[in-house]
């Protein structure tokens, strides 16, 4: 998946961008619930800190839909620190009046829900719909994944009066074209815009404010993330 994350970002960038895709030293294998969420923070927020404490990277894309980690990693960085999620759902709304996500087990639509909700995107968003597919499964078996995926986005502007649909899996990248040729409307995933995104902002010079709320974290006492966060990098 992260190959071809990359392969993506790289399809879309200037020729003047590194891209860099790397996948956190501990976390769960995919995301689809509460717990992968909360488990995969940790990792990211070290992959932030290390990126821009050691590697000098311009800026950050956390890429899985469910934008975890996202605000704790602006408090660990002034570099602009971007969401595929949150990507999408703001491109969407420059291009279509309603979109719908079309996403992987039905348990994860309210974790998408809750993204809508704390992105102020509710009155833009016609559906939630879930393929009932693991994000492993349409790792292993395009055909099925495509399939499932059209029939799904289908439904979601014939019967819920989409008129974009958007990609709610950072592994669906290599759908997004099929799908565009199937539909005949706008298709989005969250790496693309979020390229762009990043590549403006950095060209732009601005940072994440630091004045209050993602001011970096104070000295304390943490137990049992030795072997996972550099906490003494991390906090000031």
């Amino acid at each position: 998946m992260t190959d071809g994350i990359r392969e993506m970002a790289k399809k879309v960038c200037r020729t003047d961008t590194e891209i860099i895709a790397v996948s956190s030293k501990t976390g769960p294998e995919s995301i689809e619930c509460y717990v992968d969420e909360y488990l995969a923070i940790p990792g990211v927020i070290e992959e932030v800190r290390k990126g821009d404490q050691e590697e000098m990277v311009d800026a950050f894309i956390i890429a899985c839909f469910g934008d975890p980690g996202l605000q704790a990693a602006r408090e660990v960085t002034d570099k602009p620190v971007l969401g595929i999620a949150e990507s999408a759902i703001t491109t969407a709304k420059f291009i279509a009046p309603y979109f719908s996500i079309v996403s992987v087990l039905d348990r994860s639509r309210k974790v998408t829900a809750d993204l809508i909700e704390n992105y102020g995107a509710e009155k833009f968003c016609r559906s939630i719909r879930s393929t009932g597919m693991s994000v492993l499964e349409f790792g292993s078996n395009y055909e099925k994944g495509l399939l499932a995926l059209e029939e799904q986005s289908r439904m979601a502007v014939e019967e819920d009066g989409a008129e974009c649909i958007l990609l709610g899996c950072a592994g669906f990248v290599d759908f997004v074209d099929k799908l565009r040729e199937k539909l005949g409307i706008p298709v989005l995933d969250g790496i693309m815009p979020s390229v762009k995104f990043a590549e403006a902002l950095v060209e732009m010079k601005v940072k994440i404010s630091k004045c209050n709320t993602f001011k970096s974290p104070e000295k304390k006492l943490v137990i049992g993330y030795d072997n996972i966060i550099n906490i003494e990098r991390l906090m000031k």
